[in-house]
């Protein structure tokens, strides 16, 4: 049987990680990419979003709503690659990316030499991931480490298990994860992310505004869930980042879409919050 009769379908929470994929995949064929995803086409094929999508809604909020949300896509990726890039040119080597879901950073960037990355997320989405790409042959061009575990158990202890070393500096990547979690979660995933963190670590993160699920809609990635948990975001990130021993700098949407030269011409139709793109050191 092949790895194609034999893949699961997406479904549920994690089958937004190939609606990710799909936009990646579009911004990969720009002229002017921010970023070149050359697994995301194949990731959005597998899960049936490629090259078709599913019909774009008849409400025309509704289709700008959507076309937000891939933007955003768009624009985390670069802000987290950029932050990955630095991490490691200051001597970074562990990376652990929370909720991977179709991440392929292992595979699209060039890493030093003694990178390890971890991609924890639980068996579902790691398993049709794993049959894409072995069905692309794909490389990995660091040390790839599958930690197959949902982050609601003690996943420190498994990640410390595959490998993974707290008393080394490392950079955790929580891309498009916090919005499903509601708040006393995040604070638990906060604190488990600190108490392995050695000095020096870095952190990225995108944090959902209040009521961004109500304004954008669970259908404004293609496949993702009907019905999502919402988790409250502090309206101080920075100093909540404190609290736990981080020292943070927050940007919104808007000024790196701004820095990245895909600057957003219409005026914002809410209040724009303290900054839903973070990165953290630990100190």
């Amino acid at each position: 049987m092949t790895d194609e009769q034999e893949r699961a379908q997406p479904s549920g929470v994690w089958a937004t990680a190939v609606g990710v994929a799909r936009g990646r995949a579009l911004e990969s064929e720009r002229e002017n990419a921010l970023f070149r995803d050359p697994l995301a086409r194949a990731f959005a094929a597998a899960g049936g979003l490629w090259p078709s999508s599913p019909p774009l809604p008849d409400d025309e909020a509704a289709r700008r709503r959507r076309l937000a949300v891939t933007f955003s896509i768009v624009i985390r990726t670069k802000f987290l690659d950029d932050l990955l890039q630095q991490a490691s040119a200051s001597g970074v080597r562990q990376i652990v990316l929370l909720g991977a879901g179709m991440d392929s950073r292992a595979f699209r960037m060039d890493w030093p030499e003694g990178t390890r990355l971890f991609e924890v997320d639980t068996a579902a989405p790691l398993d049709f991931k794993a049959s894409v790409l072995r069905q692309e042959r794909a490389v990995a061009r660091c040390e790839r480490i599958a930690v197959a575990v949902d982050l609601r158990e003690d996943w420190p202890r498994t990640l410390t298990a595959a490998g993974h070393d707290p008393t080394m500096p490392t950079v955790w990547i929580a891309e498009g994860l916090l919005i499903y979690l509601p708040g006393d979660a995040v604070d638990l995933l906060l604190a488990r992310i600190s108490a392995q963190s050695a000095a020096g670590s870095r952190m990225g993160l995108t944090l959902g505004s209040r009521g961004a699920i109500e304004r954008f809609g669970a259908d404004a990635v293609p496949g993702s869930a009907a019905s999502m948990g919402v988790s409250e975001m502090p309206d101080a990130p920075v100093g909540w980042l404190a609290g736990h021993g981080w020292e943070a700098s927050c940007h919104t949407l808007r000024e790196r879409a701004a820095a990245y030269g895909r600057p957003i011409s219409t005026p914002p139709q809410h209040e724009e919050g303290p900054g839903g793109l973070i990165s953290a050191v630990r100190r």
